[in-house]
């Protein structure tokens, strides 16, 4: 028999998260602890993170469909994807709590090169929006830290200061020394968007996230094609989980590149879909964290590491809460790796925040 509970979790953020959909001070995670009725020191614990103004899942009734879903695995009644359409994140939580559970409850859910810290993850720094000097100082420290690849947020100080901070960026790192991906979040219109991509062209960017707000497909399968910069899909996945329409989508778009964020899309075995999706199509992918603590962001990066990824991955995010739980997750040189040598205390989930 299972014993499932599920506890609330809000995370502080060390600074104010800045996007285009405004800033994050804090954000609400639900861990997801499932039990062995024989072995109950053996925990798997899956992660429903959320974010607002992104996150699908209608967040006042997340915390019902937590309790429904522990209530029914509580009685040995079957919950499947079905049960959870509209909650993509509560679906990464259960999926990854029972691999978990499955695999021991040690936070292995996929052992390997990776978890015996042999081998780490390429992955790129992220530099939230901000003014001008907070986002050159940001830029200055992921550099000292090892970073190659680095990913800024645009579309909220003024495209003149943002493309001054991308200049003087060029003017000391070329391309092939220093990877530049932008990420849009949405917040251009299609005039200005093609103008904006004109302009960043001459500045060799690897690629632009979600220029224009997801559902316009017309309008971004001509940004994808006229656009002299790659254009990455991010948010245009969310909501969409028949595979027909996945193909739809991008055949119709043809971006150059997705990226996939298990607790929006539905988890693992939905982001995967994806990914078989796009390399018929000869589409490129990463996978990102979305802002989940370090239970969520291992599972993620345990299942990346199995993958022929090829490119650095979005999955810098472990650090950047006060009261995260502490993993043996490490970022080296641009790299995130799993140090064995270091314990999981997840104590931390059971106090009162």
């Amino acid at each position: 028999m299972i014993l499932a509970e599920n506890i609330k979790h809000t995370l502080h953020f060390h600074f104010a998260a800045g996007t285009s959909r405004g800033v994050l001070h804090q954000k609400d995670s639900w861990f997801i602890l499932l039990r062995d009725q024989d072995d109950p020191g053996r925990t798997g614990i899956g992660e429903c993170s959320l974010i607002p103004g992104l996150s699908p899942d209608p967040v006042a009734a997340v915390p019902g469909k937590l309790e429904q879903v522990c209530t029914r695995l509580e009685h040995n009644i079957p919950v499947d994807e079905g049960d959870l359409e509209g909650f993509p994140a509560i679906r990464f939580a259960l999926e990854t709590a029972r691999r978990d559970l499955e695999t021991g409850g040690k936070r292995l859910l996929f052992p390997g090169d990776f978890t015996n810290g042999s081998k780490g993850i390429p992955i790129n720094g992220l530099v939230w929006m901000g003014d001008k000097q907070t986002m050159l100082q940001q830029v200055a420290g992921k550099i000292d830290e090892g970073f190659r690849v680095l990913k800024m947020k645009v579309g909220a100080i003024g495209f003149p200061e943002e493309l001054e901070i991308i200049r003087q960026l060029r003017a000391t790192f070329s391309p092939a020394d220093l990877e530049i991906r932008l990420d849009a979040n949405g917040a251009w219109e299609k005039e200005e968007a093609l103008g904006k991509l004109k302009t960043l062209s001459e500045f060799g960017i690897h690629s632009v996230e979600q220029p224009v707000k997801a559902g316009q497909w017309e309008t971004m399968a001509e940004i994808c094609s006229t656009s002299s910069i790659p254009v990455a899909l991010d948010e245009e996945l969310i909501g969409i989980s028949d595979p027909a329409q996945q193909h739809l989508l991008l055949e119709k778009t043809r971006p150059a590149y997705i990226i996939l964020k298990p607790s929006l899309v539905g988890g693992i075995t939905a982001s995967a879909t994806w990914i078989s999706i796009a390399e018929k199509l000869g589409i490129g992918w990463w996978v990102t964290s979305a802002l989940e603590s370090n239970i969520g962001l291992n599972a993620i990066a345990q299942w990346t590491a199995t993958l022929d990824a090829g490119l650095p991955q979005g999955l810098g995010t472990g650090k950047l809460f006060t009261n995260n739980i502490p993993s043996p997750l490490e970022i080296r040189g641009g790299e995130l790796y799993y140090n064995p040598g270091q314990a999981w205390d997840t104590s931390i989930i059971k106090t009162n925040n």
